[in-house]
């Protein structure tokens, strides 16, 4: 984790659209922080590209960062 770019200027965001594609960012930016080496990734990938279980746990990470997201943004309501 000694990577020291900044691409999380902000959790605001215009609209939701805007929200989900930067919760989707987040999962990916955590992922490739755990694990580091992008060929172990790539390898990876094929694994759960075809497990559902595992594909149904990616999709409830994306939802908890939208949650987030969401509530930074007070759910878009000042907007």
């Amino acid at each position: 984790m000694e990577n020291k770019e900044i691409w999380l200027e902000s959790l605001i965001t215009k609209t939701p659209q805007e929200g989900r594609e930067l919760a989707i960012k987040m999962a990916r930016k955590s992922i490739a922080a755990i694990q580091t080496d992008p060929e172990v990734r790539k390898k990876l990938r094929t694994n759960y590209a075809s497990d559902t279980a595992q594909l149904i746990a990616s999709a409830n990470v994306i939802a908890i960062e939208f949650q987030t997201i969401a509530q930074a943004n007070q759910y878009w309501k000042n907007h």
